[in-house]
């Protein structure tokens, strides 16, 4: 009798960013110096953060940042834990030439993203060469050496393009495909080359990139797979999802792809459901320091949503898809009251009312997304 799961839940995620102000509070901060125009020093986002919401106990534990998120995670079991990793893991003091902000966690920080027992950290965004090549192959080392799966890049284009590869203990595989666009903020030149370090990149939501992105997925995938395709795209402070970017989701379904996990805008966007698998155009953040930055309030950056969508592995169609509302404070994650998950319920039904889906509140205080 085959034991191979009959169904597969992910955890899903936009941004987590360990790096910058949350790098100070934890046990290990690294060195605090900034290079951007007006923020000199991480230590700032601290005090902003402190200033907004009230102490932080420094130096806080490595489990400190996920608050009710690990509660959630261990109430809901998910079979494949994948984020995006949004910084440079690494002590490296050379940042990026020209680029305006630089995000990095010091490597002994690196339990802090083991504390959730994540599976697979994404790192095609425009964040992990913040500090340079050297910062990228720390980064790469500190990870694999904490025993994490990275997709998205590498020590040349090969191992960029190289799926995450996540067994599943019953029998199946979940493989995270992993790419980040320009309109994300990612360089070109941070494209890995044969010869040259960097990300998995491509350079626009074209169906001819489209095409070759489900070629390759085609080629590894077998009977039972889960296939995610972690985007990096689109640009912040907008609610907007462009034609190409929508016919580009809808072209790596065709192709084999089982759920295309968007992420970059700094709050949710829109979900579809296209085929029976879902596609999550902007998953927010989950974890950052920007709390206290002031400019954006009406977008609500301050909330969060962790995704877990349950796919029939024999099929690979969406059996149902299930958010947990949160909201950052004192750079901790906490459940959102029941005001703030109105807010989110309000924001999904309206931008995903052109989409074809709709959500609706469980007794739980979890949302469900109906399609």
């Amino acid at each position: 009798m085959s034991t191979r799961l009959a169904s597969c839940t992910l955890f899903l995620c936009g941004d987590v960013m360990t790096g910058r102000g949350i790098d100070q509070v934890l046990p290990h901060p690294g060195e605090p110096a900034l290079y951007e125009p007006y923020v000199r020093s991480a230590i700032e986002y601290v005090r902003l953060a402190e200033e907004e919401s009230g102490p932080i106990p420094k130096p806080v534990g490595f489990d400190y940042v996920w608050g009710d998120a690990l509660a959630e995670l261990a109430r809901r079991r998910p079979d494949a834990r994948i984020v995006n990793l949004e910084t440079a893991v690494t002590t490296s003091g050379e940042p990026w030439p020209g680029k305006g902000v630089h995000y990095r966690m010091h490597p002994a920080n690196v339990p802090c993203l083991a504390a959730a027992a994540l599976d697979c950290c994404v790192l095609a965004n425009n964040h992990v060469l913040d500090w340079g090549y050297a910062g990228l192959a720390q980064t790469l080392d500190t990870l694999h050496g904490a025993g994490l799966r990275v997709a998205g890049a590498g020590r040349d284009a090969a191992e960029a393009a190289t799926p995450a590869t996540i067994d599943l203990p019953a029998g199946g595989r979940v493989l995270v495909f992993a790419y980040g666009m320009p309109s994300s903020g990612v360089p070109s030149e941070w494209a890995a080359a044969q010869n040259r370090p960097g990300i998995n990149f491509v350079d626009e939501p074209s169906l001819a990139i489209a095409e070759r992105v489900a070629a390759g997925v085609r080629a590894r995938r077998r009977a039972g797979d889960i296939i995610v395709a972690s985007i990096h795209w689109g640009e912040n402070w907008s609610y907007a999802i462009a034609a190409s970017e929508r016919e580009f989701a809808h072209r790596l379904i065709d192709g084999g792809v089982d759920t295309v996990h968007g992420h970059s805008s700094h709050h949710v966007k829109g979900i579809e459901v296209y085929r029976d698998r879902p596609i999550l155009y902007g998953c927010g953040d989950l974890i950052t320091d920007y709390e206290g930055i002031h400019g954006h309030e009406a977008f609500r950056g301050d909330l969060a949503l962790m995704y877990f969508p349950t796919f029939d592995t024999a099929s690979g169609k969406l059996s149902r898809l299930e958010l947990t509302p949160l909201r950052v404070r004192r750079l901790r994650l906490a459940h959102a009251s029941e005001a703030d998950a109105g807010w989110l319920i309000g924001v999904l039904n309206r931008e995903g009312g052109a989409l074809g889906t709709g959500v609706a509140k469980l007794p739980d205080g979890t949302l469900a997304v109906e399609w």
